[in-house]
């Protein structure tokens, strides 16, 4: 499931930023500018929508893993038993209805915008900073750039997680809400989850989880992001980020 959630939203939103990123940089050289100098609000805007677009697509995925994750955690009555990620999209679709498979669309899919403009954007902009910085060597090249990346993905990877850690909470709090038989549920929205959340819990209540959260994301984004930066520049010249 973790596997699956990644190739269908991981690597979509890197391949589609990159994508979006070139072609604000060739455009900068068509009008005689340095091709980095493309706006940190633009990046942001740039990371948004690879973001929303590959959490659209990988929302049955998320679900799948989520609903894996914490199937052993239920009364062995109410477990699923899902044998794999395949397996429990397709019951999803089967039992619950094909439109289910994307409940909770809404806050996961501005999760992963909030997200991926945080860590796809800021990670560009703090990158081009060092480089220029000369404490890096020169344009960033000092141990082959991995020192810049390093610094940068984990700047990011904290201010991803401020802004995401609250969407995580409704996600996965949608995600595992029970139905009952008349149809009706706990939350009847991202808003309605947020709201009964807070009057119960507490706003810090939006926060749960930070610290293990970002030690999570933090050496995924790093690894990950560092990796696609490498692996681009080596195959095609260019910088994903």
């Amino acid at each position: 499931a973790a596997y699956l959630r990644q190739w269908m939203y991981g690597s979509f939103r890197i391949g589609v930023y990159s994508n979006l990123l070139e072609k604000a940089q060739l455009k900068n050289i068509a009008q005689g500018r340095d091709k980095h100098d493309v706006p940190f609000v633009r990046k942001l805007l740039m990371g948004c929508t690879s973001g929303a677009i590959g959490s659209f697509v990988g929302t049955p995925s998320e679900i799948a893993l989520v609903r894996m994750s914490n199937d052993a955690k239920l009364p062995l009555d109410q477990r699923r038993n899902y044998s794999n990620a395949i397996d429990c999209i397709g019951r999803i679709a089967k039992e619950e209805g094909a439109l289910n498979l994307w409940r909770g669309a809404a806050p996961t899919v501005a999760r992963a915008t909030l997200l991926s403009a945080c860590l796809l954007g800021i990670t560009s902009e703090i990158k081009m900073k060092l480089s220029r910085s000369g404490y890096f060597g020169k344009d960033g090249s000092a141990f082959h750039g991995l020192p810049v990346m390093f610094v940068s993905t984990l700047c990011s990877s904290f201010c991803a997680n401020v802004v995401a850690n609250p969407f995580d909470v409704v996600k996965s709090r949608m995600q595992n809400m029970p139905i009952a038989a008349d149809g009706s549920a706990a939350y009847s929205s991202m808003v309605d989850c947020f709201l009964k959340s807070i009057r119960s819990e507490g706003i810090f209540v939006l926060w749960y989880g930070f610290t293990p959260g970002f030690v999570k994301l933090a050496p995924y984004t790093v690894i990950c992001l560092t990796l696609a930066d490498k692996v681009t520049r080596a195959m095609t010249g260019k910088d994903a980020l």
